[in-house]
Formats: C-alpha cells, sequence, structure tokens
C-alpha cells in the first residue's frame, strides 16, 4: 500500500547578518519501508529521532528534500491535496490543540463529511449531513448528541475519539497515528487502542503509529522499525524485534521499559 524510498527531510541551519545556509539537520535522512494493506506499522524512537517528521512528510504537512512516497503504486507527489486527504489522514497526538475550539463537534466532523461526498459527486444537505456525522460518532464510541457542544466541554479520551471520527470522515485507506495515546490517562489508553484495533478489523485500515511507548507498540503493532538520529537502524516483526534484537539502540530502548519492579522502586 505505501512505499517509502530513500526518503530524507534536511532543514537549513542559518547564521550571520545574511543568514547564510552553514549546514544542515538532517531530521530524516534516507529512510525506506513499505507497509501493507491491513497492518500496522510502528515508527518508534527517541524524541527527535524523525518520526513525527516522517509522518509529517507522508501527509505532506512537509515537503521532502529528496526521495519518494508511493501510496498503491502512484506518487503522492502528483495527488492534490484533497485526494491525498482522501487516501491517507492523520490523528494527532493533542487531541485538544488538534480540535478548533470555536467549532462545534457537528461542523469539525460534518465538513470532513462534507467534503468526501462533493469530492464523490453527492450532495446530501445538511439533514443528511448531520445524519453521516452522528454514525460516525456512534463508530468510535461517542453519543449522537453532540453535535452543537464544543471540544472544551470533553476529556482528553473523548477529544481523541472525536478526532478519529473526523479523520474517518474521509474513509482513508491509511490512517497515521501520530502518538494517539500518549497524552491520556493510562486506563484511557487502553480504550483507544483497542478502539483502533476495532476499525482496523471491521474497515481494513491500515495504520502507521508513531510511538515512543513501546509497551503500546507490542500491543498495537504487526512490524516496527527502529529510528535513531534520523536514519532506521532497524526492521521486523514486533516478535523478532523485541525477542531478538540486533542493533546496540534497540536493545538500549527494550531495556529501559518500565516494568512494575521498577515502577514500585520509583
Amino acid at each position: 500500500m505505501l512505499k517509502v524510498e530513500n526518503l530524507k527531510k534536511y532543514f537549513p541551519v542559518e547564521r550571520g547578518v545574511f543568514r547564510r545556509v552553514v549546514d544542515y539537520v538532517r531530521a530524516v535522512d534516507g529512510i525506506s519501508f513499505e507497509i501493507k494493506k491491513g497492518e500496522i506499522f510502528a515508527l518508534v524512537g527517541e524524541s527527535g529521532c524523525g518520526k513525527t517528521t516522517t509522518a509529517k512528510l507522508i501527509v505532506r504537512l512537509l515537503e521532502v528534500t529528496d526521495g519518494r512516497i508511493f501510496f498503491n503504486g502512484k506518487d503522492i507527489s502528483l495527488l492534490g491535496r484533497r485526494e491525498l486527504a482522501r487516501k491517507i489522514q492523520i490523528i494527532f497526538q493533542d487531541p485538544f490543540a488538534s480540535l478548533n475550539p470555536r467549532l462545534t463537534i457537528g461542523t469539525i466532523v460534518g465538513e470532513a463529511v462534507r467534503h468526501r461526498l462533493e469530492a464523490a459527486g453527492e450532495k446530501i444537505g445538511i439533514k443528511g449531513t448531520a445524519e453521516k456525522t452522528k454514525e460516525l460518532l456512534n463508530r468510535v464510541g461517542l453519543p449522537v448528541n453532540i453535535l452543537n457542544e464544543y471540544p472544551h466541554q470533553f476529556s482528553g479520551g473523548q477529544r481523541q475519539r472525536i478526532g478519529i471520527a473526523r479523520a474517518l470522515a474521509m474513509q482513508p485507506e491509511l490512517i497515521v497515528a501520530d502518538e494517539p495515546v500518549s497524552a491520556l490517562d493510562i486506563s484511557v489508553q487502553a480504550q483507544i487502542l483497542n478502539l483502533l484495533l476495532d476499525l482496523r478489523d471491521s474497515l481494513g485500515l491500515s495504520y502507521i503509529l508513531i510511538a515512543h511507548d513501546l509497551n503500546v507498540v507490542r500491543f498495537l503493532s504487526d512490524k516496527v522499525a527502529v529510528m535513531y538520529q534520523g536514519k532506521i537502524v532497524e526492521t521486523g516483526s514486533v516478535k523478532m524485534v523485541y525477542d531478538n534484537p540486533h542493533h546496540p539502540y534497540t536493545k538500549r530502548l527494550l531495556e529501559a521499559i518500565p516494568t512494575l519492579e521498577t515502577r514500585l522502586s520509583e
């Protein structure tokens, strides 16, 4: 479904009065990977390793420095932004920051529904859009009577469900989930992770999971790639990487996973 070839993103470092470029920050430095339909592929690593930059490149929130990204065999740089949005959506880490506080839930999710239907040549009006919006809210486990309420009226977990509903409104084939549960309480994390799995099974979705929590990756993912300083240093099935890591950085990450014993001793 998705093929990434030698992807690079360099940010210029400027100095002096004339802001001359003296160096580059190599945020993503020549990575390649593939994702199959229905697969959950995780990118893991410490903060600053380039995983979130990779996510933004895939949904074209950033433009690539070099390399290519193919979706179902087509270079995404040749797709219009609306066409790309109907194929790939993103769920952000902070559900509150990603929702416009001035818009109602009905508008936030309903606008995405309307854009998809208009792109397909359908016009169902305000009432029809509201019904489709209610169906999406129900699918993600939210009450359907919240269309006129605002993001600040909901908990973090509920806001993340709203963000998921907005992503689903475009009927994408691939969802990039950028640290989707890291801002949530641990009890709510499990609910959101189970929801993502249920949606994968019922809708045939694929995911790119951006995460630093290796317990979350183990629970949710099929394959994992470990990023370090802009490069992928190890990749494979979750079982293979967790049970038999080869790269020293991967070993250090796995050794740092908190256990019940280490938590009790803190």
